[in-house]
C-alpha cells in the first residue's frame, strides 16, 4: 500500500511560531541551524514571513503570520510554537493524492503548481491529527533553493552539531484516539504497525500511556502514537493535550553520528536537557551489555542507553523549547537498534514527572 502513496522520505517540517525571525536565530545560534531561504515582505510576500533552516539532511520551515486574523496567527494563538505540517516527499503528488483521497483523507490542499525560473514545486496536503497537515511536496521538477516566493538567505551558524536527519517525528492524541490515528496511518498512507506499547510497559508510579509506532517500508519514514492512561497522576501526554489545547506532535528526534559531541555542543550553545540521576547508571553495562562510549562522559551529560536484538542506542530530550511544556526534541544515535529506547521509558518519564512537579501539573 505505501507504494501506491510512494512516500520517500520527510522533506521538511514546518512551525508556526509567533515571532518567525527571532526564531531563526534560536534554531542557529541553539541547535546549529543554517538559514538557507526567506520569504517576506521585502520578497513580495504580503501575508506570512517565513525561513528555511537546514542542518544535514534536516529542513525546517519557520512561519509567522503578518496579520494577527491570519490562520497561522490564530494557530499559534491556540496551540503555541508547534509543528504545523510534517511534509513528506513523493515520487507522484496526483497519486499520493488520489490515493488518499479515495481512501478517507480529508483534504487539505488540492494538489498545487507554483512556478519560478527555477521550475515548479508541486503540492498538495490532507489532514491529520489535531491541526497538523500532512502534506505531500513533489521536488523533481524544481531545482530552487527551496519553493517559488523564496530567495536565497545563507547565514553562517555558530556551529554545525552533528544533526543528520530526522529519525521519528511523534504525535499525542486524546485518551481512546490512538486506533483510530494507527487505522489512519495503515489504512489512508499505507504505513505498517512496527511496534506497540501498552501502559503496562510505559507506566510510573504517577502516570501511564501507551503508544502505536508506524512506519513506512523502508523504514524512512517512522511515526511513534502516543495517548494518555489512567495512572495516579496527570501523564505527561496529557498535560501536552491541557496546553497545545488538543493533539499534535509533542516531539522530533534528530539522528547523530556522534551523541556526545553534538550534546556537548548543543549544551555550550544554552540546550537545556532533561536530567537523570547518577544512580541510572550504576551497573549500565550489566544490564544492557557492551558499549563503545565511556560510561563516566554518558553520566555527565545524562545520556541515556537501551538495547534490543539489533543492537544498541543511545539518546537524551531536550526540555520544552517553549514556555509552554508542548514541543521538545530528541538526539538519538544508533547502532544497529531499531527501537525507541523501551528500556529508558520508565527513566525518562521519571525524569518529566520531576518537571511535571516543577511546574505544579504532575
Amino acid at each position: 500500500m505505501s507504494d501506491a502513496v510512494s512516500i520517500q522520505a520527510f522533506d521538511h517540517l514546518e512551525l508556526y511560531v509567533g515571532n518567525a525571525k527571532q526564531a531563526a536565530m534560536f534554531y542557529d545560534r541553539a541547535f546549529g541551524f543554517q538559514s538557507i531561504a526567506y520569504r517576506g515582505l521585502d520578497t513580495g510576500t504580503r501575508d506570512v514571513a517565513s525561513y528555511v533552516m537546514q542542518q544535514g539532511e534536516i529542513r525546517l520551515v519557520l512561519s509567522s503570520a503578518l496579520d494577527s486574523d491570519h490562520p497561522i496567527a490564530l494557530k499559534t494563538a491556540k496551540h503555541g510554537d508547534h509543528v504545523a505540517i510534517i511534509a513528506l516527499r513523493v515520487m507522484d503528488v496526483d497519486r499520493a493524492f488520489a490515493t488518499s483521497m479515495a481512501r478517507g483523507a480529508l483534504i487539505a490542499v488540492p494538489v498545487t503548481e507554483e512556478s519560478d525560473e527555477m521550475g515548479t514545486y508541486r503540492y498538495a496536503a490532507i489532514y491529520g491529527y489535531g491541526n497538523t497537515l500532512i502534506k505531500f511536496v513533489q521536488r523533481d521538477r524544481y531545482h530552487g533553493v527551496f519553493a517559488p516566493e523564496f530567495v536565497p538567505r545563507l547565514t553562517q551558524s555558530h556551529t554545525d552539531a552533528g544533526l543528520i536527519k530526522i529519525d521519528h517525528i511523534v504525535g499525542n492524541v486524546e485518551k481512546g484516539q490512538m486506533n483510530r490515528w494507527v487505522k489512519f496511518f495503515e489504512n489512508v498512507l499505507g504505513l505498517s504497525l512496527l511496534i506497540q506499547f501498552d501502559d503496562k510497559t510505559i507506566t510510573t508510579e504517577y502516570s501511564a500511556l501507551t503508544s502505536s509506532v508506524m512506519q513506512n517500508a523502508t523504514g524512512t519514514i517512522k511515526l511513534p502514537i502516543n495517548e494518555p492512561a489512567i495512572g495516579k497522576g496527570k501523564s505527561q501526554i496529557q498535560e501536552f493535550l491541557e496546553y497545545n489545547h488538543g493533539a499534535g506532535v509533542q516531539h522530533v528526534a534528530y539522528l547523530t553520528h556522534s551523541i556526545v559531541d553534538t550534546v556537548t555542543k548543543l549544551k555550550n550553545l544554552g540546550i537545556e536537557f532533561l536530567s537523570v540521576p547518577r544512580s541510572y547508571y550504576a551497573d549500565l553495562e550489566a544490564r544492557i551489555g557492551k558499549i563503545d562510549q565511556s560510561i563516566d562522559q554518558l553520566a555527565e551529560l545524562g545520556i541515556l542507553v537501551d538495547r534490543d536484538r539489533e543492537g544498541y542506542l543511545l539518546q537524551i530530550f531536550t526540555r520544552p523549547v517553549q514556555d509552554r511544556p508542548t514541543l521538545f526534541f530528541e538526539i538519538i544515535e544508533r547502532h544497529g537498534a531499531q527501537g525507541f529506547g523501551e528500556g529508558n521509558f520508565k527513566s525518562l518519564f521519571e525524569a518529566i514527572e520531576r518537571e511535571q512537579a516543577l511546574r505544579g501539573n504532575l
